[in-house]
């Protein structure tokens, strides 16, 4: 029995970017729809609930920051903007809206497709059920226990640092915002406090890297966040240049 294909909405007015977008990623094995405006993109999404969508922010008929967060009311599908918009408040603005990655344009085909798999990735397992243990490269998060190791070696974090890599390790391979990150670990009153964020991510850099100063697990989107890098729980972090 064949696996089904998972859907893709490609929601862009370039009729030549839909074309591209539409040919690599039916050769990849998924099945694309496509929408030239916004009110189509939402019309597609609400009567075929695609698994993901790659959204343009610059629309005729409304601006995609607002299609995400129209989107986001109830759907659960990564939205990933594709934009040729590459300012960091911009990137801020879909992130915090409900995007789960941003590209700008040009950008090569094998990165979008890696991002693609990411996203779908991190979909599933959130509609899994939670697991105790979480494994990611050469990283182990056994939350009942509360206890990590990192290349099989018991590591101590302090209880800051493990709600912080927690929450990264829950949405690997996704980039969360500054101000994401710091609701979410020391509340809303710290939206503004990224200081709180840089001392603690090298902390936890010293305890996840081999090399802190050339990280390949942790990655710092500058402006924007950090992304916890999602491997597979044998994989080598690819070294970058």
């Amino acid at each position: 029995m064949t696996e089904p294909r998972s859907r893709v909405l490609i929601v862009e007015d370039e009729a030549a970017m839909r074309r591209f977008l539409r040919t690599s990623l039916t050769s990849h094995g998924y099945e694309a729809l496509e929408a030239a405006t916004a009110a189509e993109g939402i019309a597609l999404a609400t009567q075929y609930a695609p698994e993901l969508v790659l959204l343009d922010l610059g629309l005729p008929d409304r601006d995609g920051l607002e299609v995400t967060k129209e989107l986001r009311q109830w759907s659960t599908a990564p939205i990933i903007v594709l934009s040729a918009r590459g300012r960091e408040d911009d990137k801020v603005q879909a992130l915090d809206g409900g995007a789960d990655d941003y590209l700008t344009k040009p950008f090569g085909m094998n990165e979008l497709l890696a991002r693609v798999r990411v996203a779908l990735r991190h979909a599933a397992r959130m509609k899994a059920p939670a697991e105790p243990v979480i494994r990611i490269g050469p990283l182990v998060l056994d939350q009942p226990r509360h206890e990590v190791t990192v290349r099989g070696a018991l590591v101590h974090f302090t209880p800051i640092e493990y709600r912080l890599l927690l929450l990264l390790a829950k949405n690997a391979g996704r980039v969360l915002t500054h101000r994401q990150i710091l609701q979410d670990v020391w509340g809303p009153g710290a939206t503004s406090q990224t200081h709180y964020l840089r001392v603690y991510m090298t902390h936890l850099r010293r305890k996840l890297e081999r090399d802190p100063a050339r990280p390949q697990l942790l990655l710092n989107e500058p402006g924007v966040g950090y992304r916890l890098r999602d491997l597979d729980p044998d994989a080598t972090p690819p070294v970058e240049e």
